[in-house]
């Protein structure tokens, strides 16, 4: 394969919010420099977890040789700490440490991690900067970028939250050398999703290059992370907070993925896992519509199946999973809508779809 940049920056720009995410190897040793130059800086609270730990270590060290005090807080890996109680316990830890509206909070660890650190930065005291350092390939793809921050209530994922962007994204390619091979595969469901809905070139990349990234070629994963962050970034940029409904094309697959997640329970099936299976179920949906030919959907099968993901849908009640989906944040009155391909590079938000189709997608494998 063709020699690629070991180290990218990408840009987010967004007005007085902009910020930049560094993607390559050895980013973290140059944390403390990077925080630095956002402004000055005396005190971060570091939010991890304890699959995380051992990581956050060396970046509180780099933090104190730039002179900046730091404190870690630790929650309990998984799904569950991405709670209201969670949270209310981070809120009371981080006026423990004296924290005030100077202050930084720097998440070091997955999507759960970002998305209930990056919370507690935007509720605590109204609102401080917040620095992510994304140690999953699913966080560095997707939700480290865009400033989605929030919990899940007990019904509902991420269903309580906020717009909250990050001053700085730190992507160290090097973490993902010990990702456990599940927890890599299910980020590169999220890759390919970028592909189907914005980039047929990145799409034929990832095609063409399975094997390398796979083996998880250094070259390769700096070029999959950074060409992600910037597709995301392309769209955060004219949707920041969901308005033009734009950025709902983020959301390809997610609709049957977010259904599958929760009546399988958290964890049981992980997120990347029930995105490429939604992904599959988006697209039979998209054929059964007269969107798109079958062989559209054959290749992100083919890719898919080629990444080690599921393809198929989970044992779980068909009409369960319509129920689930009418509490989608996409419903608009009462009436399910889908982002849909017409064609490999791009997706619409369709509506009014009949129920009786989204079961058909579902049920035909």
């Amino acid at each position: 394969m063709s020699s690629l940049p070991s180290n990218q920056t990408v840009h987010v720009q967004l007005a007085e919010r902009s910020y930049d995410i560094h993607v390559g190897a050895e980013t973290l040793s140059q944390i403390g420099t990077l925080v630095r130059s956002l402004r000055t800086v005396s005190h971060v609270v570091i939010i991890t977890d304890t699959n995380c730990q051992t990581l956050a270590q060396p970046i509180e060290s780099h933090l104190r040789d730039a002179a900046i005090r730091t404190n870690i807080l630790t929650v309990p890996a998984g799904e569950p700490s991405k709670s209201a109680v969670t949270a209310a316990d981070l809120w009371e830890q981080t006026i423990a440490t004296h924290a005030d509206r100077k202050s930084v909070i720097l998440a070091v660890g997955g999507g759960v991690v970002g998305d209930l650190a990056g919370f507690i930065a935007a509720t605590f005291t109204r609102g401080i900067d917040f620095i992510q350092v994304p140690t999953t390939l699913l966080a560095q793809v997707d939700s480290s970028v865009g400033g989605k921050v929030g919990i899940n209530l007990s019904s509902a994922k991420n269903m309580v939250g906020a717009f909250w962007q990050p001053r700085l994204v730190v992507i160290d390619t090097n973490v993902l050398t010990s990702l456990p091979d599940r927890d890599f595969r299910c980020g590169l469901a999220e890759v390919i999703k970028y592909g189907v809905i914005l980039d047929e070139d990145f799409f034929s990349y990832l095609e063409a290059n399975a094997d390398a990234i796979l083996q998880r070629d250094p070259s390769a994963l700096t070029h999959i992370v950074a060409r992600s962050c910037r597709l995301k970034a392309d769209v955060v940029e004219q949707d920041e907070r969901e308005t033009t409904g734009l950025r709902a094309v983020l959301n390809y697959g997610h609709t049957f993925a977010h259904a599958f997640e929760s009546l399988c329970g958290y964890g049981q099936v992980l997120h990347g896992e029930a995105v490429s299976i939604g992904m599959l179920c988006a697209s039979r949906l998209a054929e059964l519509l007269g969107r798109i030919d079958h062989a559209t959907t054959g290749r992100q099968f083919e890719l898919i199946r080629k990444f080690g993901l599921p393809t198929e849908v989970p044992d779980v009640s068909i009409e369960d999973a319509i129920a689930v989906m009418q509490k989608d944040k996409k419903v608009e009155h009462g009436r399910l809508r889908f982002v849909l391909p017409t064609r490999l590079g791009h997706v619409e938000l369709v509506g009014d779809v009949d129920p009786q189709l989204v079961r058909q997608a579902m049920l035909h494998q």
